[in-house]
């Protein structure tokens, strides 16, 4: 049995980061040797990636790539805000956006099958993703993605949470602008006419809803409606929103003044419509105490 010394154990955790008592254990059923122990310890740290796989992941980042006219955005989620500071989660997320422009992927899976190697983890993204969740301790997931080619292509990140891409013609800086904007404002389609249905009947319901209480004329009541649609339909459509730096002119008009269009947008959200679950810290502290007792 080969002697397992504390420097050792510093080099493996160094080269892993798994806790130090799980080094010294992979060391010694590895007898000492680094190759196998960094496997004893890769085999245990996919076991925890399928433990922590179950749990909810609503933080996270948004990354951008672009290369040679081709551009792709996408939101990587964890389950914590201390992780979107992890250089290891920062890279594997930007690595992702690049393999997107590169490799054009039809879905998530396909994603996670191309070549990829990080932190001594491979050889694809997808074994990247699980041998991180391992180290790092924390479920992550790639949500969603989406490539762009065949138009100009103007991005915006605001920190890591949002992101949008505008596809264009024209000026470079009013599209920029237009990026800035769609983060700040959250359009949902670029005219009145792209405004989901569904989005439409709902502001409609609300609407219908408040007439009744008003106690007003059918005919008064259903103007009072028409006008409420109309009002939501200018605020949520991008070309009929004040512009963020002037809001004397829409975006339209200000593109107009540019010489740009656009052609469309895209807006991801760190972790919008994902349900977060919510911990009772107390209930989770006194289970904790009753666990313990009970063992004790």
């Amino acid at each position: 049995m080969a002697a397992i010394t504390a420097s050792m154990v510093a080099e493996l955790r160094a080269k892993t980061d798994a806790p130090m008592m799980e080094c010294k254990k992979a060391l010694t059923e590895a007898d000492g040797d680094m190759a196998k122990a960094e496997e004893v310890l890769r085999v245990k740290l996919g076991t925890k990636a399928g433990k922590a796989a179950s749990r909810v992941t609503a933080e996270g980042v948004v990354a951008v790539a672009s290369a040679g006219g081709v551009g792709a955005l996408i939101e990587v989620n964890c389950e914590t805000d201390f992780v979107t500071k992890n250089d290891s989660f920062l890279a594997l997320a930007q690595a992702a956006a690049k393999l997107i422009v590169e490799h054009n992927p039809a879905d998530v899976a396909a994603l996670g099958a191309l070549p990829y190697s990080q932190d001594g983890f491979g050889p694809t993204l997808e074994e990247v993703r699980k041998g991180l969740i391992g180290k790092i301790g924390e479920n992550m997931s790639f949500r969603r993605f989406k490539r762009f080619s065949g138009a100009k292509l103007a991005s915006y990140l605001h920190g890591t949470r949002i992101g949008v891409v505008v596809e264009y013609e024209g000026e470079e800086t009013a599209a920029k602008d237009v990026a800035m904007h769609v983060a700040a404002m959250k359009p949902v389609a670029l005219t009145s006419n792209d405004v989901p249905a569904e989005l439409i009947e709902r502001e409609r319901s609300v609407a219908t809803a408040k007439a009744a209480e008003s106690g007003k004329p059918a005919d008064i009541a259903a103007k009072m409606i028409e006008g409420s649609v109309q009002k939501y339909l200018k605020e949520v459509s991008l070309f009929n929103q004040p512009f963020v730096k002037n809001d004397k002119q829409t975006v339209e008009q200000m593109l107009k003044a540019a010489s740009t269009s656009v052609k469309g947008f895209t807006l991801y959200v760190v972790g919008e419509g994902i349900e977060k679950k919510v911990d009772d810290f107390a209930a989770e502290v006194a289970a904790q105490v009753a666990a313990a007792q009970k063992a004790g």
